[in-house]
This record gives structure tokens, sequence and C-alpha cells, in this order.
């Protein structure tokens, strides 16, 4: 049952046929397109070497797609698919021969664990079971699944295949001839490629092989490890390609050997690698790619990106990428090298980048007003301050995006109407005091293990003021400008400030209300606040529904178009996800779209932990499946480069004039489906429909001024001061002293 649900999921993401574009010229040793090659099938969704990561990677890759396969051989002589000399890293072995472990020395160094040699084919593939053995990755299909022996592998007929041979040494010290097995496999099975990190086994197998159907590649290592035969380290080798020359007819090598990244985990120059290989007639694979690992802060998270970096340059192209993720491969090598920005049409959705790619300061605003493809969301609420500027901050909370707090901790307190906890808010400030502020680039995942975004940017820029964005808008003369307005009726009320107005003045100075050309939203969780902007027929009044819905039945809808063009919806309201995996699509955007409301989804991100497992650990996969798949009329992300680079390229279309890739929308809940139904989570309590009082708000209190403190009483005439009372008031200081103290404790942790 679970394999053919499976198929059916392959089905509906099995690419297109090949047809190279022959207009692409790569700086590739032979000119042709870069190569994916698949470790251990699409081993960052399923096990390693798995059934279903080999058929997944067939049916979501480049139709030219390389399946590699790590060797280790059993007590018997079969071969077997495992990246580690030890089984039990990523099978469930230990369980099974509790008392299998044994210690031997591979390479120099004392390894314990379960071994291949220890047991024979039968042993284990009757009773052994993959797992995952990368906490990022989905533990549903662990112990489902058995071992694949090449035949196996190389049963699932996969264009081209890839054998590495990474412990020849050690099984020929153990009495096992990986020489002979390799001959038969040659023989009788076809392998395009034999790899392995040591030169003697290279040679050996050299003259055994038909080198017309076989590639001879010498795979590095980390630089200071040692290769068995020569005994130098890889470093050294390094130094001198020439001799490789003689017995391979390329490399492996760690990514960061051509691509150094710094201490601080930026980019450095590239090095002359590549290019030197290729004048030695060598092809250079690079390794080391993953959706789901922690990359350079360069690539902002968007593995697309990494992947461009090595084959789109103008220096260099690498001859294959080796990876976990092979679709993001093949869509990085098929869909966005080499082509240029397609012209965007009215059809495609809108990309509304949040608070300006999470930076709402003048430095990402202008860079992010570039692109007049985006309509830049930098204001995510224009508050008034107390002297009655208005400014572009993401939350009236200045705590977390600046360093209010440490100099303005005094002004803490606590407004339930606004947010449970104690904050720093901005209508306590005056501009003067904002200005004193540094911005404080942060990210929402920082508090869950890490993930900090761009640090050595992160209190580049100052605040701009809503009149400076929308001058900066007109500038930049971009398609559109988004600003949310929450809180009016507090500001109102408790404040006596009048943030609708405010933005009224300023769109009216900048003369957007009688233009057409620059598309204008107004979005507010208030619907009385969006009613104070439906006599201007040029802005776009947008109803941001905070909570999660699982429908939007008529009556409700009915009462969001008396005060609403559109709404922006959380993305599992149109998406709903459990435990990792997406269970299938809600209609809000059908009964949303039916009565002519535009839908914005939000928050996208590119972290992969933000990543339901159906969309490969890949943000270009999410945005396609909102898009092209569900078709909201615009996304809002904190990554707009990576909704931009989709949506102007042709791989955004499910047509390709001049290419043999598509990339495919994620089926929701196609994945969930092959995961048995015992070891699934409990249903989860349902997501409520979309009610009338979801909707409509109470109107706006008039602004009032807040009633000014009484005057402070004169003291009356008293003799001087006594010990007593004296000692009295520096224990109200010393309270006083432990209370801020305590509260700052509090705040900082």
């Amino acid at each position: 049952m679970i394999k053919n649900v499976l198929l059916v999921f392959l089905v509906i993401h099995a690419t297109l046929a090949n047809s190279e574009s022959a207009s692409k010229k790569w700086l590739t040793l032979n000119g042709r397109r870069p190569c994916v090659i698949a470790r251990g099938g699409f081993s960052g969704l399923f096990p390693e070497s798995s059934d279903f990561a080999n058929q997944m990677a067939l049916a979501t890759s480049l139709s030219d797609v390389v399946v590699l396969c790590h060797l280790q051989l059993t007590k018997d002589g079969v071969g077997i698919c495992q990246g580690d000399v030890r089984l039990d890293n990523t099978k469930n072995i230990a369980m099974v021969f509790e008392k299998g472990s044994r210690t031997y020395k591979v390479n120099g160094q004392d390894l314990t664990g379960w071994f291949a040699i220890d047991f024979t084919a039968d042993q284990l593939l009757a009773n052994v079971s993959l797992v995952q053995n990368i906490f990022s990755r989905p533990s549903a299909f662990d112990a489902m699944l058995p071992i694949s022996t090449v035949d196996d592998v190389r049963s699932s007929n996969p264009p081209a295949f890839w054998l590495n041979v990474q412990y020849d040494a050690f099984y020929t010290e153990n009495k096992q001839s990986v020489t002979n097995y390799i001959q038969k496999a040659t023989r009788l099975q076809g392998v395009n490629y034999i790899s392995s990190p040591e030169i003697g086994f290279l040679k050996k197998i050299k003259g055994l092989v038909n080198k017309a159907k076989t590639k001879l590649v010498f795979v590095f290592l980390d630089k200071k490890a040692t290769e068995p035969t020569t005994k130098q380290t890889y470093g050294s080798i390094l130094g001198n390609l020439a001799t490789i020359k003689t017995f391979a007819s390329g490399i492996v090598v760690p990514k960061d050997y051509i691509w150094p990244v710094n201490a601080a985990n930026y980019l450095e120059a590239p090095t002359s690698l590549v290019n030197d290989a290729h004048k030695l007639g060598l092809e250079v694979y690079a390794s080391g790619f993953a959706n789901d690992f922690t990359t350079s802060y360069n690539y902002s998270y968007d593995p697309s990106a990494e992947y461009l970096q090595f084959i789109d340059n103008s220096q260099f192209s690498v001859d294959g990428l080796i990876t976990d993720f092979p679709p993001t491969a093949s869509e990085a090598v098929a869909c966005f090298a080499q082509y240029t920005d397609i012209k965007p049409t009215k059809e495609q959705a809108l990309i509304i980048s949040h608070n300006g790619a999470k930076n709402p300061f003048l430095a990402a605003a202008k860079n992010e007003l570039q692109n007049n493809r985006n309509i830049p969301q930098i204001s995510q609420q224009p508050f008034r301050v107390k002297d009655g500027v208005a400014f572009c901050l993401d939350s009236v909370d200045v705590t977390r995006d600046t360093t209010a707090a440490a100099s303005f901790m005094s002004l803490s307190t606590t407004i339930p109407e606004i947010q449970d906890s104690a904050g720093i808010f901005s209508f306590d400030l005056s501009w003067s005091d904002i200005q004193t502020l540094q911005a404080q680039l942060t990210s929402p995942f920082e508090s869950k293990g890490g993930l900090p975004r761009n640090p050595a940017n992160k209190s580049k820029g100052k605040f701009l003021t809503l009149a400076e964005f929308l001058e900066l808008a007109k500038v930049k003369a971009v398609t559109g400008i988004l600003i949310n307005i929450e809180n009016a009726a507090y500001l109102a009320s408790q404040k006596g400030l009048d943030i609708v107005s405010a933005v009224n003045t300023a769109f009216g100075n900048a003369t957007f209300g009688k233009q057409s050309t620059q598309k204008v939203l107004i979005q507010s969780d208030d619907t009385s606040v969006l009613s104070k902007f439906m006599n201007v027929p040029a802005y776009s009044r947008v109803l941001y529904l905070k909570d999660e819905i699982s429908d939007a039945p008529r009556t409700p809808v009915e009462e969001i178009k008396k005060y609403a063009d559109a709404v922006t919806l959380p993305r599992f309201s149109i998406v709903p996800t459990v435990n990792g995996f997406t269970t299938g699509t809600t209609k809000v955007v059908n009964e949303m779209q039916a009565a002519n409301i535009s839908v914005y989804v939000s928050v996208l991100r590119n972290e992969f932990i933000t990543l339901p497992f159906d969309y490969f650990s890949d943000p270009t996969i999410e945005i396609a499946t909102y898009t092209s798949g569900i078709g909201v009329d615009g996304i809002i992300t904190e990554y707009p480069a990576t909704a931009s680079r989709y949506l102007r390229n042709p791989c955004s279309s499910n047509s390709m004039p001049d290419s043999s890739y598509s990339i495919i929308p994620a089926e929701a809940g196609s994945l969930l489906k092959t995961v048995p139904e015992e070891t699934q989570a409990p249903a989860s309590s349902p997501t409520p429909a979309l009610d009338v009082a979801d909707v409509v708000d109470p109107p706006l209190p008039a602004v009032t001024k807040p009633a000014s403190p009484p005057p402070a009483s004169p003291l009356p005439a008293t003799s001087p001061h006594s010990k007593a009372l004296q000692n009295i008031a520096n224990v109200g200081l010393s309270l006083v002293a432990i209370m801020a103290f305590t509260l700052l404790s509090l705040m900082c942790n």
C-alpha cells in the first residue's frame, strides 16, 4: 500500500523528457551542463540508498541524474550501499544483533561498532532496517525499509550509476576483495563512475575497467587527513594535481576546497582549483551539498543560491554536484543557471517583502526597492512616536529589533491590549529617542537552535520615517507598497495618537491617492481601520486574518467583502501541517477568490526548519506550491530574492520552451500517505472555520489625549530628617534598585 501511494507521488513529480537547450554554454570541462549526483538517492528525505530514496531521486531530478552508492561488503562478499563502514549509525542493527559490536582499525584509527563484514547478506537483509541519522530529516520512515544491495539500486534503472569505494585497504586487511567485486559488477551490471579516496585502489582498478564506459575519480577528504597509500595529507596531494591525471579522469572535492568559508561564515574568494584541474583535463565534482545544512550567510538560507555559486559564475563551473537533495540541484542547473530574467506577467503572484526582507531600515529598503517586481512591505506598522513622527518598524515593541533595552529599560511596561509580555513601546519614546537606537537584525529562529541572519549587517542602516519610505518608493518607481496598521484603537483611546490620520496625511503629501501606476495596499487586522480608506479608489484594502482557519463560509466572506479587497492569511490556513508533513489543502483560497477577494499568504521564510518535509527543505518548492499550485495572488516573504528568481524564470510555468525540467508544486498530503497510519501522530483538534465575529470590529474610538499626571504636592515644612526617616528612605531606594535589577535580569533572560 505504501509503495503504491509513493508511486502515485512520483508520477505527480515526474520530469519532462530530456532536451537540453543548445544555446547554453557551460564552463565545465566538456562544455556540457553539470551533472547532478544523488548521494544515496534522495537521502535528504528517505534513508540513504533505500528503495524510496532511489525512486524519488529518479522521479524528481533531471532525467540524466547519477545515483551514487557507497559500497560496503558483507561477510559473504555481497555489495551493499551504506555511507559509513559502521552500520549502527544508519541501521537498527544494534537492536537486532545486540552482541555484534566489534573494534577494527580503519585507516589507522580504532573504530567500534557493527560492521558489514561480520554479517552475511541474508542476516542483514532479513533482519535489519534503515533509519535516518540526521535529526532535521523525517524519522517517520525509520525501520520501514530494508538495506539495499548494489543489485537493488541498479534494478531501479538509474540513467547513470556511481560506486564510491571508501575503504578498500580495510577490506583487503580483512580478507575481502573489493577489486574482485568491482570486476564482477562492471562486467554484469555496468558502472559509469568508480571513485575512491585511496590512490592504490584506483591504480589497481585502472587496468580492469573499460575506460570508455567507466570513469575513475579520486576523492579528496579533509586536507589534514592522510591518504592510506602515499601517507601524504590530502592537502599536499592537492598541490600536485598532475599526478592524479595518470590514474583518474576526475576528482571529488569538498565544496570549501572551491569556495572557502571564513570563521565568520562568509565566503572568501574562490580558489583556482577548478580551472587548474580543467587545464589538466580533470573533471571536478563538488561534494557536501544538502538543503538542511547550515551554509554561508551569503546564500541567505537558499540552497539554490549555493548551487548557482558553483555552476553559474563567470570564472568556472564544476562538472557535477553531489547532493542529498537532487531535485534542488536539478532546478539550479536546468532552471536558474544562465537564464536572464523573463518579463513578469499580470497573472503572476505579487511578491511582498515582509518588512523589507526583515530589515526595516534605510539600507535594506533601498536594496529591496531596486527590484520593482516586489511590493515592499517595509512599513509593518507606521507608529507615531509621542512627538508625532510616524516611522517604520516591525512591532510597536522596540525591544526586539532595536537596542532600546540598554537605554530605556525604565520605560518597560506591560500592555495586555497589545501583548502579554512586557515591552518598551515606540509611542513612549520621542523621535530623537528613536534616532539614538541601533537597528538589530534578528531571526525568529535564534532561540530554536541558532540560524542567525547576516550578523555582519546586524546593526547597519537607520530608521525610516513614513514620509522617507514613501518618497523612496516613488523615486525607485516600485510596483507598489504595503502599509500595515495595528493597534489603532488603543493608540487613539489611550495615547491620543491618530495613526489613521497620520497615514492619510503622509500618503496625501506623497500624492499616492491620485495615481494608479503604483499599487497601494493598506493592511490591518481591524475592519474599522480599513473602512477609513474606502473613499480612496487608488488604495486596495487588505484584511489581516492572523489566526489560522480551516474554512471560510459564505457569511463571513461577505462581511470581509464590505471592508476589504484582499486578505492576508497564515500559510497553515491554506496548507495545514502535522509533525512536519502537510496534510492537504483547505478551500479557503477558492472561497475567497470566488468572492473576488485576493489572497496573500504570510509569512514565507527560507530557513529549512520552517519548511514541511513535502517541500524538500527547499523554499522554492514552497513558493511554487502556493503560486503555481494553489494560485494565491501574492506571497509575503522575508526573502523576496528567492521568490523573484522563481517567478521570473521559465520553470515557474508548467510548459518549458527549451528545457527538460519543470519545478512541480508539492501535492499536499501525498508524502504523509507513505507513512504507516500506526506510526502517525494522533489527529489534533480541528482548526475552527472563519466566523463573522472574527471579521467585524467595533468602530474606532475618538482620539483622546491622555490625562496629564497630577502636579506634585508641595512638601510640608518639617524639622530636619531624623536618622530613622533617612534609614527608611535608604531602604526604599534599595528596594527600587533591587526591583529594577530584577526586571532587567528577567528582560535579558
